[in-house]
Order: structure tokens, then sequence, then C-alpha cells
């Protein structure tokens, strides 16, 4: 199962991605209205966890838009605004639940699953570039069908990295949008998480995916 956690207070978005992670769903996170509507309109979710007074474009806003289009993943409210009128709005929205904060984990993790239960296909979501396969319905990652271990960073670096393939990206790009690199990391980190990638995903390949632009970031290259 894959989820999107959509929540600006990033202290509680870190706390929130690590419990659904050790319940063992796949999470991705974001900051920001607009990046939650690109993420939902590039991938395929089981579930959305939104915040509805994120900044750049609230909680209504991205309901309202994704639905218009077509994009009917399960969505979980997840608000300090606990007006009986903010509540029958999301839902008349489209909303599929509604929790107001202060909330208790038990009662999130019971209506995720809720939620989940309602989407009875999981469409198929699989990200390619050359041999590299990242099926992000099982979290799994191969390279010429050999499969790879990564941690949850690596997994958020590298997923990062595929779905923008063959384009360079930034250290502050990556930082900005992997959700589980901590909030006080720095370019070093990311470069770290570059070279355990490295290892892990060129290393016994003549061909190189990882590489680097001097003085701008990375590339994942598909091909020479």
């Amino acid at each position: 199962m894959r989820l999107l956690v959509v929540e600006d207070e990033r202290d509680m978005n870190r706390i929130i991605v690590k419990e659904l992670e050790s319940e063992g769903y796949c999470v991705d996170s974001c900051y920001d209205g607009e990046s939650a509507y690109d993420y939902l309109c590039m991938a395929e979710y089981d579930g959305v966890i939104l915040d509805i007074m994120v900044p750049k474009m609230d909680g209504f806003t991205i309901l309202k838009k994704v639905r218009s289009k077509g994009i009917m993943t399960p969505i979980l409210f997840l608000s300090a605004k606990s007006d009986v009128d903010d509540i029958v709005r999301g839902l008349d929205l489209g909303a599929d639940d509604y929790m107001v904060k202060p909330f208790e984990f038990k009662e999130l993790l019971a209506r995720v699953r809720m939620i989940t239960r309602k989407k009875v296909d999981v469409k198929e979501n699989i990200y390619t570039c050359g041999g590299l396969v990242i099926d992000c319905n099982t979290c799994s990652v191969k390279r010429d069908d050999k499969p790879i271990e990564l941690s949850s960073k690596e997994y958020a670096v590298l997923l990062y990295l595929v779905r923008n393939k063959n384009v360079v990206v930034t250290r502050e790009q990556i930082e900005s949008n992997i959700w589980s690199i901590d909030r006080y990391g720095s370019s070093n980190l990311v470069d770290v998480y570059i070279r355990y990638l490295r290892k892990k995903i060129d290393d016994g390949f003549d061909f190189k995916m990882i590489q680097t632009i001097r003085g701008v970031g990375y590339i994942l290259k598909e091909s020479e």
C-alpha cells in the first residue's frame, strides 16, 4: 500500500510518516498543496492524508482539482479545522473521511485502513529507467532483474531521481522533495545517500546511471 502525507508542519509530517512506515506502508510526503497536486497527478496512491491549511494550495482546492481530473484516490482530511461546516464541506467535495487534530494514532491507522479498503483496484505503478525497475506497489527495486535492498531514505532519493530521469536535479531540490531527510539535513547528507545508492545501483555495471553534474547536482541517466 502506498500513501501520500500532505502536512506543512514538518515535525508532524515526519512523525506521521514514521508511524505509517512502521505499519508496513510505503509513504511519500510533501509540505505544500502545489507539490501534493503534482504528486497525485503523476503517481498512483492507495490513500492520501491531507491537511487543509497547507501553503500554496489549500486542501479543499487540491481535492476539487484532483476530483475534476477523475483522480478518485481515497482522501482523509486531517485538520485542526473542527467546525461542522468545514467537515461537511470536505465530505461534500469528495473526501472519504475527516479527522480533527489532535488525534490518536490508533484511530488514524484504523481510518487509513478503512479508506484504503475502498480502493479495490491498485493500478500498475512502476517506474523504469533502462534496466532499473521500481515497483511502488511493493516498494521493490531491481536492476537487470537483480533485487536491490534499500533503506527507506535511499528508496526515497532513488524514487525522486527516477521520477526526474534524464533531468539534472540540484541537491536543494532533492532536500526539499525528500520527505524522510531530516529537516536540518544539508547537501552533505544528500551526497552521502547518493554515494550509498551508487554502491547498490551502479557497482558491478559498466554503465553508471547516477551521474554528477559538477556544480549543479545529479542526474539519473537512462543510457549513454
